[in-house]
Parts: C-alpha cells; sequence; structure tokens
C-alpha cells in the first residue's frame, strides 16, 4: 500500500467507527441531492450514491425511491454527519471505490468488510463457487472414489471471500486460506468471524502454497482469483482500481502469467489424486493457460468456464 493510501484508509478508518450516529431526514436528503449532482458532474454512476447511503443508513431501496426518508426527523447513521460530504469528495475528486468509502462490499450471500488492503471482490470471482461444486458433483456421479470435500485451499485469500463461499458450499471441508499480506489475512478473519466460520478457516501467512507444506497430497481443491494483468497493463486500468486497489493482488508479470503459471507449476504437489484446480484469469488468456496444464502432465480433464458475459474467465484442471 502506498504512503497516501495508508492516509487515505486511516480517515476513512476513523469515519466508520462501529458507531451510531443520528442525522434528520431532511439533512440526509439535502445531502443524496447534492451526491447526486457532484456524481453526474463527475461522471460516477447514480447507484453508487445510493447504494454508499444504504450502506451507511437502514434505509431500502423503496425509502429512496419514493424519497419517504425526508419526513423523519431522525434516521440512524454509520459515519458522523460532518463526514458525509467530504467522504462524498473522496469519491469523486479523488475516485476512491465506493466499497473502501463504505468499508464493506457484498458478495454472494455475504457483506464482506473491505480496505485498501484488499481487492475488491467482483461479481464474476463469484463463479468461481459455483464451478467448485459443479466439479465436484461431476466427480461424485462419474466415479466411485471418495467424494467428499475435505480439504480446500484459497491461495492469495485477500478479503477472504473465496475461502468464506467455499466453507459455505462445502460444509463438511477445512478451508486453507492464505495470504502473503497481514493487513489483508486480518481483513479476511474478521469476515470469518462475522459468519461464525472461523473454526472451519485455517489462516496462514505466507507466499502461496507455501504455508501448506503438511497438506502436500491431500488436497480435494485448490481455488485462486491470482494476479493476472500483465504489469504495463496495470497502470491503464480506471483510476478506482490504479490509484487505490493493491497492486500486489494485480500485477501478473510481463505477460500476466507469473502467478497463473506458479500454481500450475506447484498445484500437483498439493493436490490428491483426482483434485480438482480452478483459476480465475483475463479475457484472451485461456488458450496460454490451457496449453501450460497440457504441457505440466500432471493434469486431466482441462478446460474453460464463461463468465456472465461469456468471457472464458476460468480454468479447470484435475490432478492426474
Amino acid at each position: 500500500m502506498t504512503a497516501s493510501q495508508n492516509s487515505e484508509h486511516d480517515v476513512l478508518s476513523s469515519s466508520i467507527t462501529g458507531r451510531e450516529f443520528f442525522i434528520s431526514g431532511e439533512e440526509l436528503w439535502q445531502w443524496w441531492q447534492w451526491a447526486r449532482q457532484t456524481a453526474i458532474a463527475h461522471d460516477v454512476p447514480l447507484t453508487e450514491v445510493d447504494w454508499l447511503l444504504q450502506a451507511l443508513t437502514h434505509l431500502d431501496k423503496l425509502a429512496l425511491r419514493l424519497g419517504s426518508f425526508r419526513q423523519q426527523p431522525q434516521l440512524a447513521l454509520a459515519v458522523p454527519p460532518a463526514t458525509l460530504k467530504p467522504l462524498w469528495e473522496r469519491r469523486v475528486q479523488h475516485r476512491v471505490p465506493v466499497q473502501y468509502l463504505a468499508g464493506k462490499t457484498s458478495w454472494r450471500e455475504f457483506s464482506l468488510q473491505v480496505s485498501p488492503a484488499v481487492l475488491i471482490p467482483r461479481p464474476e470471482t463469484e463463479l468461481l463457487i459455483d464451478l467448485a461444486v459443479r466439479e465436484v458433483e461431476a466427480r461424485a456421479a462419474g466415479s466411485e472414489e471418495r467424494v467428499e470435500a475435505e480439504h480446500w485451499a484459497d491461495v492469495g485469500t485477500g478479503s477472504g471471500a473465496i475461502a468464506l463461499g467455499l466453507a459455505t458450499v462445502f460444509p463438511a471441508a477445512t478451508i486453507h486460506a492464505v495470504d502473503v499480506s497481514g493487513a489483508a489475512l486480518a481483513i479476511a478473519q474478521a469476515n470469518a468471524a462475522a459468519y461464525q466460520l472461523t473454526n472451519r478457516i485455517c489462516f496462514y501467512q505466507g507466499s502461496w502454497l507455501q504455508p501448506l507444506a503438511q497438506l502436500k497430497g491431500t488436497l480435494d481443491g485448490l481455488v485462486s482469483n491470482p494476479p493476472y494483468i500483465p504489469r504495463q497493463q496495470v497502470w491503464a486500468l480506471q483510476p478506482e482500481v490504479v490509484q487505490h486497489e493493491p497492486h500486489l493482488a494485480l500485477d501478473g508479470g510481463d505477460d500476466g502469467l507469473d502467478w497463473i503459471r506458479h500454481l500450475i507449476t506447484v498445484a500437483p504437489e498439493y493436490l490428491r489424486s483426482g483434485g480438482i484446480w480452478i483459476v480465475e484469469m483475463m479475457a484472451g488468456q485461456a488458450a496460454a493457460v490451457a496449453n501450460l496444464l497440457h504441457a505440466n502432465g500432471h493434469y486431466t480433464d482441462i478446460k474453460t468456464g464463461k463468465d456472465l458475459a461469456g468471457i472464458e474467465r476460468f480454468a479447470i484442471a484435475h490432478r492426474h
């Protein structure tokens, strides 16, 4: 994290305190109108204003659509009323992602804590969990071998989103979540605690699979959303991403495949026979990743999966 991101995170953390504050409906409505006007002027989607307002209050979409909250004498607010305007100014002037302003984001059935220490989980990544379920079900239908999901790894866990998703769909499994960043692991552990999953998810600080040496040959599955953007392209991303999200979670090396290549190489040591390997990748990388999996010689049933836009976004394989 850069010095400016550290400073910004401190400001955001001081705003979102966990305490409850109060504001009149009229004052909140006035802020809402001002924020919408500034959003239009700075080409920020109006939906972000509404999302932030809902994240900071108990208002629902109907209350916003009708504007009925304007008549309420008092509303609960997650930040001091005086910070509302500077909070939104950071969105429009400094392009801070709205999820960082709120300190949380929605992902599958979860409301996850996020900060500039972690990549904001994307909707596309939700499909990794569905693919894991599909592969386990297909394995169960296609063979008589054991199919229990006992040990799964989420490497590069970040906010812990994938680990929480795996723990939910595989209730008998232990999930092993790894990240090199201590700050990211703190966020992931807080998210696990919020959903009473601390006893189901083991957290490790380290590089990729290295902390899981004791699990070599035993993993039923490995899931990852590694950095996969070619280094030179990182700087061309939207300012919300390049200026605020951790480059450690974005930069995939010169061709974007450094960490995918690493996971292809080391995963066979950790996966049991029949173990499942699922990784998210960038649009246009499918052929290269499939070739790497074939060339490795330890994988079978190699295929790709598409996201909701029809883009080949995921690579799936099984350990021989």
